[in-house]
């Protein structure tokens, strides 16, 4: 297994701070998300790494496990040899008897260490006392996976892998999978006997978590879609027509007059779909006021005159 530098992969420096990081993110994104890069085969690959990567470094407490790792990394190894965490030691060595997950949008190496419910954290002890349960079914396992919102728009069809080991080595099965219109995060897709094998009975089920896809324009609330939109002082004050993009292509968008910083704008229908795929939440653009850090003579002197016709 290779090692996953992620501030390489995000370009900043390990001791970033979260603002950095977010920076770092949102301007990648902006690059590589399919939506609006060229090449959108290479982009896509390319912007999973880079929503991996701040999936990690955005959170507090993977960050605080990978920064562990990372240091005790020994970057003159070909192959990285995966550790096991645990709360009082951090991280120690252990041999690797975990099903791994192809497809879900997230690497080997994230399923391994900070997949919520999956890699080493689920698979490799068993501290279920019911003997009895065990013996007629195998455990189910989780693993994340990662979702667009344009999956979430439109549905999708997705294969994964589950790679288990066997004594002879590895056994690596395909699956379709479909994520239906309108799927939620957190929401949870289940295979049924897919999970860990059992000698006794059947096998357990295999559950997929859904994790929506960072986007470089939107955050989501809900069924709801929040885009920052950035405007100079004379649009907010005479009012102006602004290109918002939406999941669906730019619609323009009437900004007021008079219009203050965080004002939001609906466009109404233009977020989510709920699940019977018919009905959607909104749109807002959340107005900020983008002042200018540095004017001309010319325009200096124009503000001049303006601030005093105001004051009178």
């Amino acid at each position: 297994m290779k090692f996953r530098n992620y501030y390489e992969i995000l370009g900043v420096d390990k001791n970033a701070t979260q603002d950095e990081i977010r920076a770092a993110f949102r301007r990648l994104a902006r690059i590589y998300h399919p939506d609006v890069a060229k090449d959108k085969k290479a982009a896509e690959e390319k912007f999973k790494d880079i929503n991996e990567a701040y999936e990690v470094l955005s959170d507090p407490e993977k960050r605080k496990k990978y920064d562990q790792m990372f240091s005790s990394w020994d970057r003159t190894q070909e192959e990285f040899v995966p550790p096991f965490w645990t709360p009082s030691q951090g991280w120690e060595q252990q041999e690797d008897f975990a099903t791994h997950f192809g497809g879900t949008g997230f690497s080997d190496f994230f399923e391994m260490f900070f997949a919520e419910s999956g890699g080493l954290f689920s698979n490799l002890f068993q501290k279920n006392g019911h003997d009895a349960v065990k013996k007629q079914r195998g455990r189910d396992l989780t693993a994340e996976i990662l979702v667009t919102l344009d999956e979430v728009l439109h549905g999708s069809v997705r294969q994964i892998t589950v790679s288990r080991p066997t004594n002879g080595g590895n056994r690596k099965d395909t699956y379709q999978i479909t994520i239906p219109i309108g799927i939620e995060e957190g929401q949870r897709i289940r295979l049924a006997g897919l999970g860990e094998p059992s000698a006794y009975g059947k096998a357990g089920d295999l559950f997929l978590k859904v994790k929506y896809a960072k986007h470089p324009f939107f955050r989501v609330e809900g069924k709801d879609l929040y885009y920052d939109l950035e405007i100079p002082p004379w649009d907010a004050a005479l009012g102006s027509t602004a290109q918002i993009p939406t999941l669906e292509g730019n619609v323009n968008l009437k900004i007021p007059p008079g219009c203050k910083s965080g004002t939001k704008l609906r466009l109404k229908g233009l977020g989510l779909p709920y699940r019977d795929g018919k009905t959607r939440g909104d749109l807002y653009a959340v107005v900020s006021i983008n002042v200018p850090q540095a004017v001309s003579p010319e325009e200096r002197k124009l503000w001049e005159q303006l601030s005093q016709r105001t004051r009178k």
